[in-house]
């Protein structure tokens, strides 16, 4: 891995609300169980983790662009931008890291408009459907290509 031995996470809108909203399809575990989650699973490897969250894309945007200064890769689950941000996407492929997207649910086995990430052509990575606990394969998958 690239100097520095650091990922960002960053986890979008609504995603703040896990543990509590639509539990049948995210799960009871909340953005702290996944925030922890990636954090152990980065340290087995001497990676840290700095966690962003936010329902405001611009927030996000400018915690991707300063990622270029301190961060070997980034894990991402989008929430609802996934299907609708142009400028995330090109936020993203614009700082030239390597991406990992998540999704906690199926989003093929959803909605229509869930079928299609802008993210999707950025990342070198993608986990979806498998609940919270794809953030950790997501997490060793991204690390396994930065070594």
């Amino acid at each position: 891995m690239s100097s520095p031995r650091r990922l960002l996470l960053v986890n979008g809108p609504n995603l703040n609300l896990l543990g509590t909203r639509e539990p049948e399809i995210y799960g009871r575990e909340t953005l702290a169980d996944v925030e922890a989650l990636v954090a152990a699973t980065a340290a087995e490897r001497g990676v840290e983790v700095r966690s962003v969250q936010s329902n405001h894309e611009g927030v996000l945007i400018d915690a991707i662009h300063a990622a270029r200064e301190d961060c070997a890769g980034i894990v991402i689950n989008p929430g609802g931008l996934t299907h609708t941000s142009v400028v995330l996407r090109d936020a993203l492929a614009g700082v030239a890291l390597p991406v990992a997207e998540v999704h906690i649910s199926d989003v093929y086995a959803r909605e229509a408009f869930r079928h299609h990430s802008y993210v999707a052509d950025v990342a070198v990575v993608h986990v979806i459907g498998e609940g919270v606990a794809g953030y950790a394969r997501a997490t060793q998958q991204l690390l396994d290509i930065l070594t």
